[in-house]
């Protein structure tokens, strides 16, 4: 199983970038994946999370990889697959993309972790597109 370790951010557009650090028993590699996603206030940046996490997701499938343990820097979004609760309702369409991008792997894990690295270079990296 490929541990990937995500970190994201988006402008106030909705222009975002994920990383990820895939690590396997033969080393790491990073990616990029690129996403638009709708800004809602009040959603602590969740929908960012949805985002991202379908965005690298369908990279990791296209790439052949079948299964997945993702580590996501955003509990809220771990909690909201886990326990299958309803979403606030600007959620419900991420909420089903997202699981829809899972579903395609063979095995997967959603799994809460600490912000990285990988989430200061993508906020600098977005930071640096608005600026431009």
């Amino acid at each position: 199983m490929v541990q990937a370790q995500l970190g994201y951010a988006a402008d106030r557009e909705g222009n975002g970038v994920a990383y990820a650090r895939l690590t396997t028993q033969t080393g790491e590699r990073l990616v990029r994946a690129a996403f638009r996603v709708q800004r809602f206030s009040g959603l602590g940046g969740r929908e960012v999370g949805y985002a991202a996490l379908t965005a690298v997701a369908s990279l990791l499938f296209e790439r052949g990889i079948k299964a997945v343990a993702f580590y996501v820097p955003d509990a809220g979004v771990v909690d909201d697959r886990a326990t299958q609760s309803s979403v606030p309702p600007p959620l419900v369409l991420p909420y089903v993309r997202l699981g829809c991008a899972l579903n395609r792997f063979e095995r997967y894990s959603l799994e809460p972790c600490a912000s990285s690295d990988l989430s200061a270079r993508a906020q600098a990296e977005v930071v640096f597109h608005s600026a431009a």
